[in-house]
């Protein structure tokens, strides 16, 4: 398959427009745009980057001359819809996952990533996780949550919160034998926690506003 349809078809896969991928990548969406249509070829850095964004995998040339050529795809990830549920839903179901019944989602949206049997997509509130770098995520995004993960510093979870109840997306980070719950708007503080939060889930997927 020649590789600019095939990053066009992963592209519309995850529901992202040119412009969400040029933000991903550091490009602009006239060479993308020019790219996928098989009109410019890439450089090995820049294709690369595409097709870890997209989560998939070519069998690059040795020859950068040769980057617009087709090339041998590998197997892309078959795509599981999951539902699209409330935070207050999210929450009762990450204590009692036998009470939810598929009935309560508002939405089924698919994803190549794999969220597990329990997975389940959310709306993004408020703009504590908005920022101008990458990633960011804008209130009204969506986000694939996985529930029963391992906690890895770095990583972005849905977590809710004991003493008020609140479910919130924040990055989690360890240092210095601490751990906090930090938002990518600096307007927002850092919450430091002692055990008093419940990691709903790791947030593995999103798809921007407007899909």
């Amino acid at each position: 398959m020649e590789i600019g349809q095939s990053i066009r078809k992963a592209r519309k896969a995850k529901g992202w427009t040119l412009e969400e991928l040029a933000h991903q990548v550091g490009s602009d969406t006239g060479n993308l745009s020019r790219l996928e249509r098989g009109l410019q070829g890439a450089s090995h850095e820049m294709l690369n980057k595409i097709v870890k964004i997209l989560g998939i995998s070519f069998e690059l040339p040795q020859d950068p001359a040769l980057a617009n050529v087709s090339m041998a795809l590998q197997p892309v990830r078959a795509e599981k819809s999951y539902p699209l549920i409330s935070w207050v839903v999210a929450g009762n179901w990450a204590e009692s996952p036998d009470l939810y019944q598929p009935g309560d989602a508002e939405a089924w949206l698919p994803s190549t990533e794999n969220a597990g049997e329990k997975g389940f997509w959310l709306t993004v509130r408020g703009d504590s996780m908005t920022c101008t770098g990458n990633p960011s995520f804008p209130e009204g995004s969506k986000i694939l949550v996985k529930p029963e993960s391992d906690l890895i510093s770095g990583k972005y979870y849905v977590v809710k919160l004991l003493d008020s109840g609140e479910q919130t997306f924040k990055q989690y980070i360890e240092d210095a034998g601490h751990r906090y719950l930090k938002p990518l708007n600096p307007n927002y503080r850092t919450i430091e926690i002692n055990g008093g939060c419940h990691f709903i889930g790791r947030v593995i997927d999103t798809k921007m506003t407007g899909l």
